[in-house]
């Protein structure tokens, strides 16, 4: 039994993987058209699907929409019952139905029409009432479906989706769409907190920067290292930063000297260090403490003031990491 379950699941995969690269092989310019269509677009991109494919038209909604493409999904059947209200002038309709047939869609065709909208349909017969009556039909047919009795919407559905992120993507390529504008798209996801979130909002500041003169005793400045807890002590002159001292330099200094009673933290710091603006991204601070094997980075003014501290932990507490 076990292995008729798992060759039913490649057998399908693989049926599906195939659909969507004949797809790929039959693209032309009526995808380019579409794109232009709904980058002319004025107003939103409205996509209207029944049954299986009003499933995948609410997917390409939310896709268009978090990648700079206003969008959502209507309902064809609500539609028809008051929330065809939701489609006005300027607005792009994107109608999905894999026959080309819904009754449900060809009853809203005609009001679209007087609006001056452009459709663009997405069927697997350009020959159907909606392939004949769309401004741009884009083929999303399938040779067979993976259900083995060729009935239930799989490989269509699946190319249907396919077809939806590829002019998403296209689009947002076309339009220059940054990381920058998805993260603010998805504030409470962990790529907008990555993109969103600053070293400002995060770092330590005031009492919480560990802190000392040049000429504190190394003991006195352990003892302030341990009481801010960031695994640093940052040495300044007049809140000028000249160097840092960390728990990895901690152990070098254990290891060359066998007295440290008398040694000054400026003798021991490191010089020139690191650091990083508060203005800064926190992707940028972790990318940084990356590349030079760091666990944590003063932050500084444009007068190499010090202003706050972040470590590893900092950016963990964040979700930056």
């Amino acid at each position: 039994m076990s292995n008729s379950i798992l060759q039913s699941a490649k057998d399908v995969i693989l049926l599906e993987a195939r659909a969507v690269e004949e797809l790929a092989n039959r693209i032309d310019d009526s995808f380019v058209d579409a794109c232009k269509l709904i980058q002319n677009c004025q107003n939103k991109v409205v996509l209207i699907g029944m049954g299986k494919s009003g499933h995948i038209s609410n997917k390409i909604a939310a896709t268009f929409a978090s990648t700079g493409t206003p969008a959502f999904a209507v309902h064809p059947g609500e539609a028809g019952h008051g929330d065809l209200g939701m489609i006005t002038e300027g607005d792009l309709v994107i109608a999905i139905s894999y026959s080309g047939e819904s009754d449900e869609i060809m009853t809203l065709i005609p009001v679209i029409q007087r609006l001056g909208v452009n459709i663009i349909a997405m069927t697997g017969n350009a020959n159907s009432s909606i392939g004949g009556v769309c401004d741009v039909h884009l083929d999303v047919s399938v040779e067979k479906e993976a259900c083995p009795h060729n009935l239930a919407p799989t490989s269509s559905t699946t190319v249907a989706l396919a077809m939806g992120d590829a002019l998403a993507v296209s689009l947002l390529n076309n339009k220059g769409f940054s990381p920058d504008d998805f993260a603010r798209s998805h504030p409470s996801g962990a790529l907008g907190r990555r993109l969103l979130t600053f070293v400002k909002n995060i770092m330590k500041t005031g009492d919480d920067i560990p802190m000392v003169n040049g000429d504190t005793k190394l003991l006195d400045a352990l003892l302030v290292m341990s009481q801010k807890a960031l695994g640093m002590v940052l040495i300044t002159n007049n809140n000028k930063l000249l160097g840092i001292f960390t728990d990895g330099d901690l152990r070098r200094v254990l290891e060359e000297h066998s007295d440290i009673q008398n040694l000054l933290i400026s003798e021991v710091m490191t010089p020139n260090c690191k650091s990083i603006s508060a203005d800064k991204p926190a992707v940028v601070a972790v990318q940084i403490m990356d590349e030079f094997n760091l666990n944590s980075l003063p932050v500084v003014d444009d007068d190499n003031q010090v202003v706050g501290a972040i470590n590893t932990h900092t950016l963990m507490q964040a979700k930056i990491i």
